[in-house]
């Protein structure tokens, strides 16, 4: 645990009497995160890791994110406007050296062949839906708990109750798993995802138990998160599409300019050919190619269906910033 001090020190969350900074109070004074206990004891955690043999993780079915809603619902519109406060950002956990300079690539999905943190902290969700198992992704990222993983809203909860059998895998490779199965005790989303699936709010987070004595990013590291940034800027999103034309085998990625949803949402758009099982997968800014390491600003979220080389994903503002202090200051154990 030689960077929990360090984490501490830089995050400055509300957990063991450290006092939290201005921008993560504004954060935490704004409407509190949704939780959901998950496999939050041994025993349980044993029978999640039991549960998902080879054979379910090939034969997950991708869940897709759903689209944008229209109308209205309990007297309010939707979509809803995400709120933008002080920009804040914390750096990966395994930076050191110079600060690396952010690349300007360009992809619409491809497979991603080089190393990097990337590989280490980008990874395959798993869980039930439904009485059928689906698949997501995440990633791991710097927290004071050393064991966040932030992912899209719908792979944690949709159709009125939170997935089971949750689970992270890192570094997924063609069925390997080089850095074990992580079992989430806790999950969390915004309020307006949980109450009425607002895509504008289609953000979460999960908690995962140590394994073997250790912590998520102990064995893998953690990339940067930033909220409430300037729209439009250069992005890279990666994800595990397992939808046609991919079978979520791979580490796919998209990089260019994002540009703003002018239909229904107040999302990031990026052009981009990732399918189903992407959803979650993390968007970055200022991402360095050589080390594999950036600031999470968004998540893979949803597609129109007139547009399968468009991916959109959420305004990372306080309501996002809430729900990663919240599972940032949140026990593993």
């Amino acid at each position: 645990m030689h960077r929990r001090a360090a984490l501490l020190s830089i995050l400055t969350l509300a957990t063991g009497g450290v006092a939290l900074p201005m921008t993560a109070a504004q954060a935490a004074s704004g409407p509190k995160p949704v939780s959901e206990e998950a496999a939050d004891s041994t025993s349980e955690q044993r029978d999640v890791l039991k549960y998902w043999t080879p054979a379910k993780m090939e034969a997950a079915q991708p869940l897709n994110g759903p689209a944008p809603k229209t109308g209205s619902k309990n007297g309010q519109g939707a979509p809803g406007e995400p709120t933008t406060g002080t920009p804040w950002s914390t750096p990966p956990t395994d930076g050191g050296g110079p600060t690396p300079q952010p690349q300007a690539g360009n992809s619409s999905g491809t497979a991603w062949t080089k190393d990097g943190q990337i590989t280490k902290t980008t990874g395959r969700v798993f869980f039930t839906y439904q009485g059928r198992n689906a698949s997501c992704s995440g990633s791991a990222v710097t927290s004071a708990n050393e064991s966040t993983i932030i992912t899209a809203g719908h792979c944690v909860k949709l159709g009125g109750a939170f997935h089971t059998n949750w689970v992270f895998v890192p570094g997924y490779d063609n069925g390997a798993r080089p850095y074990g199965t992580w079992v989430a005790t806790k999950l969390l989303t915004t309020p307006q995802w949980n109450s009425n699936e607002d895509i504008n709010f289609d953000v979460a987070a999960a908690v995962v138990a140590p394994l073997q004595g250790k912590t998520l990013t102990d064995v893998v590291g953690g990339q940067g998160v930033a909220f409430n940034q300037a729209r439009r800027q250069q992005m890279y999103a990666f994800g595990y599409p397992a939808a046609a034309p991919y079978d979520g085998s791979k580490l796919i990625y998209c990089a260019g300019r994002a540009f703003d949803d002018f239909l229904m949402s107040k999302d990031h758009g990026l052009t981009c050919n990732m399918t189903g099982g992407s959803s979650g997968g993390p968007w970055f800014v200022g991402f360095n190619e050589t080390t594999g390491t950036g600031n999470l600003n968004s998540v893979n979220s949803f597609k129109y269906n007139f547009a399968a080389n468009w991916m959109f994903g959420p305004y990372f503002g306080t309501e996002a910033q809430a729900v990663y202090t919240t599972a940032a200051s949140t026990s593993a154990l």
